[in-house]
């Protein structure tokens, strides 16, 4: 599995990147992997405050449906819009195209509690 070690983790399987101020957000590579091809992603409504743990969209694969769960509390101030017509950018690249929604955290230092890839790997 790819897990980037720039990035954070949450144990529910997203991972988090900060971007200036903002917190960019997705599943991980395992969460993909397991899921298998996804068919739709619903992210969280631009402008709805999320609260770290609390669950903020659905990805849904042809085995099954996920929760995804907000990294940290905060705004949500852009979605991918990528993703409506092509869910399976979270497959293809989770880092990168497949980001789901971005977040302007309520304390950026919020991030520093979610687990490092090698905690994340630990846990899987």
């Amino acid at each position: 599995m790819n897990h980037p070690a720039e990035l954070k983790y949450a144990s529910t399987h997203e991972w988090v990147r900060i971007e200036g101020d903002l917190v960019v957000t997705g599943i991980s590579d395992h969460a993909q992997d397991a899921l298998g091809d996804l068919v739709y992603v619903e992210a969280p409504n631009v402008g709805q405050h999320i609260t770290a743990g609390d669950q903020a969209g659905v990805v849904e694969s042809v085995k099954t449906a996920s929760d995804i769960h907000a990294p940290v509390s905060g705004t949500v101030v852009e979605v991918n819009p990528d993703l409506e017509d092509d869910p399976d950018f979270v497959n293809d690249a989770p880092y990168s195209k497949g980001w789901i929604y971005k977040i302007k955290p309520d304390n950026i230092a919020d991030v520093e509690q979610l687990l490092s890839a090698e905690q994340y790997e630990a846990g899987l």
